[in-house]
């Protein structure tokens, strides 16, 4: 537990209106009132829906022994109350000077995009893992600090758990770190203040309309990822790592100060891939960087995936790796969680289960898997309920226009009618009659793989690494890849 005296904390901050003792030691820092323990310091921010002030009762009750706060409150007379008019733009500031600069101890990769933040940021890790860089992850499916995973709770958490990771990933040895950041926590202000080394973008596709409204608000969010790398900042010259084959690419580069660094297969990069040769077992192809030029061995599958390797070698030639030894390290990495995850099965059958949940990610897959095998193509799929409903018809545009079957049914409906969103993804299919619907996503599986032979292959889309399935009134356990293996050992086939 982290112990620091308010008096030293408050000094860094200048901070100048506080009323009380400020001899006392905090404990830690805390947003929410259900977690606050004794001696922790209380922030009583605005949310979108709640002013925090309503619950400093509630977070004095738990022990708090500080709260900071917009306004004076003279009836609270058992607490040190630490007032500024700005309590949401302070918060960063006060947990990296509470976690003693940690983001500034470690080499800081920041992986941002529509699509391929996941396996990025797993091969960055992967790459610097394997020379010497012991390297924390922050992800949408866990976080990883030294020998220790945790599931994760969001793609980004929130500001103070993200300095809390950080420090403890220092605590633990390591030197480095990459983390997702979504375009929800650049827009929340939950990277604020988080000095990184190197930005990557991957790309941009229409997706979490619902709640950045516009594109271009979308593409705004992700901007400040790159707009916030400071070559004047306390480690020195910063790096965006772009891919210059995006569309949006040289938006990003217009708004960086950074040195840029591009990667692509059409556009001419800095780093690119050439005499490419897609397979079943993976990918080969020839990496040129300046004079040099190695080959790369991959098992992942897919041209969207040579993009996030790409990406990944950017990060390691930025942290200065030579580019054969980056490549070397790739040979042995397998295969992420719930991304293109093939599925082994007694019967031989060739299913792929994959997170792919937008347009542009839908199509990437099942184009890999249409180029790599000239087979009968099953496809299911939903999209989520609560979420971007323009991109539905699209993907059911994609789906039908790819694949040789296909089954709709449900994703996380959330607090939606399941019919409904299945309406919305047949009204982009030519001939929706042909398009086979199964709400229940159990039995659409089943129906997928038994209509499949050995020679098929099955996509299971939109879900990846989740192991549930969110309804309005519950959320149930659910493995796409567990409902999948179960289906080829279930006696329909015998």
């Amino acid at each position: 537990m982290e112990r620091i005296k308010l008096k030293k904390l408050l000094k860094r901050l200048k901070i100048k209106t506080c009323k009380g003792v400020k001899e006392i030691e905090i404990t830690g820092i805390c947003a929410n009132s259900k977690l606050v323990a004794p001696g922790n310091l209380f922030i009583a921010k605005k949310g979108l829906s709640h002013d925090g002030t309503e619950f400093i009762p509630e977070a004095i009750a738990a022990g708090a022994t500080a709260v900071l706060t917009d306004l004076y409150n003279p009836f609270l007379s058992d607490v040190v109350q630490i007032i500024h008019p700005d309590v949401n733009a302070i918060e960063a500031l006060l947990a990296k000077e509470y976690y003693r600069l940690a983001d500034e101890k470690l080499f800081l990769v920041g992986i941002t995009g529509t699509n391929g933040k996941t396996t990025t940021a797993c091969l960055v890790k992967h790459i610097l893992d394997k020379l010497g860089s012991l390297c924390g992850l922050i992800g949408s499916i866990e976080w990883i600090i030294g020998k220790h995973h945790f599931p994760a709770t969001h793609t980004t958490p929130d500001v103070l758990t993200n300095f809390k990771l950080f420090n403890d990933m220092t605590l633990a040895k390591c030197k480095s770190c990459v983390m997702e950041v979504s375009s929800h926590a650049l827009d929340q202000g939950r990277v604020k203040e988080v000095e990184f080394d190197v930005a990557v973008f991957t790309n941009l596709d229409q997706d979490h309309l619902d709640y950045h409204m516009y594109i271009q608000n979308y593409l705004q969010a992700k901007l400040k990822l790159f707009s916030q790398l400071d070559p004047l900042g306390h480690k020195g010259p910063k790096t965006a790592i772009i891919n210059l084959d995006s569309a949006s690419a040289e938006e990003i580069m217009k708004n960086t100060k950074a040195h840029l660094f591009t990667y692509g297969i059409d556009a001419r990069a800095d780093l690119c891939a050439k005499q490419i040769n897609l397979t079943p077992e993976g990918i080969e192809c020839f990496i040129h960087y300046q004079e040099e030029k190695v080959k790369l061995v991959s098992h992942l599958i897919g041209k969207h995936n040579l993009y996030n390797l790409l990406g990944a070698i950017g990060v390691g030639l930025s942290h200065g790796y030579c580019l054969k030894k980056i490549i070397y390290t790739i040979k042995s990495f397998n295969q992420v969680p719930g991304r293109l995850e093939k599925v082994d099965n007694s019967r031989g059958l060739h299913i792929f289960v994959d997170y792919a949940h937008t347009e542009n990610a839908l199509e990437c897959v099942l184009s890999a898997l249409r180029e790599i095998k000239q087979v009968p193509l099953i496809v299911v799929f939903g999209c989520g309920g609560n979420r971007d409903r323009q991109k539905r018809a699209k993907m059911g545009g994609i789906a039908e226009k790819l694949a040789d079957v296909v089954i709709v049914t449900t994703d996380n409906p959330r607090q939606e009618d399941p019919q409904e969103i299945v309406n919305d993804i047949l009204k982009g299919c030519k001939n929706p009659k042909t398009v086979l619907t199964i709400l229940n996503r159990k039995e659409a599986i089943f129906s997928a793989i038994k209509r499949g032979s050995s020679k098929d292959i099955v996509l299971i889309a939109g879900k990846g690494h989740e192991t549930y399935q969110v309804f309005s009134q519950q959320s149930v356990v659910f493995d796409d890849r567990l409902v999948a293996k179960l289906a080829c050992e279930s006696a329909v086939f015998n």
